[in-house]
């Protein structure tokens, strides 16, 4: 039995003498790697039409995990000029080149993110919610707010937003 205790006191040691690094850094090496990114304004084709699509997602959990990996996933599609998930709306809202992309790819894009994402009321829109709100904030803040009658017909004139001359 001395003799067991001995022999593993002697493994043990042999272990830690072994096992120990007289280096007290870690080893860092360094890799050079390309890395090439072409800008959307590279990319997009100035002559191509382009559609905008707004469409529902179900089964995001959370804004970090969900909504911005889909989103990536359908900015980095070739032909897609804007792509963006609003998790709280559960919408997203994308711009595409209808020659390299159609509605069932995105369809495709977002569920082969996971399973559990599905894709409902998609629709073909010519502007997104949120461009019409900008529109007619900016539109009222430009052209016509605090303004009399006379100043608000020679703005009206004079503003080139669609908005503008859609008002009375």
């Amino acid at each position: 039995m001395n003799t067991f205790k001995n022999l593993f006191i002697v493994v043990i040691v042999a272990l830690v003498i072994v096992a120990c690094k007289n280096e007290t850094q870690p080893e860092v090496k360094t890799v050079d790697v390309e890395v090439t990114k072409k800008g959307v304004s590279e990319t997009l084709d100035p002559n191509a039409t382009y559609a905008k699509v707004e469409f529902g997602i179900e089964g995001m959990t959370c804004e970090m995990g969900c909504a911005k990996t889909i989103e990536k996933k359908m900015a980095k599609m070739e032909g897609v000029k804007s792509a963006k998930v609003d998790f709280g709306k559960r919408l997203a809202m994308v711009e595409y080149d209808e020659a390299k992309v159609s509605p069932k790819t995105l369809e495709d894009a977002v569920t082969s993110v996971a399973d559990i994402y599905k894709v409902k009321d998609m629709k073909i829109v010519e502007n997104f919610d949120g461009e019409k709100k900008a529109c007619k904030a900016d539109c009222d803040k430009a052209c016509c707010a605090n303004k009399t009658e006379a100043e608000k017909k020679a703005c009206k004139e004079d503003c080139k937003k669609a908005c503008c001359s859609k008002e009375k």
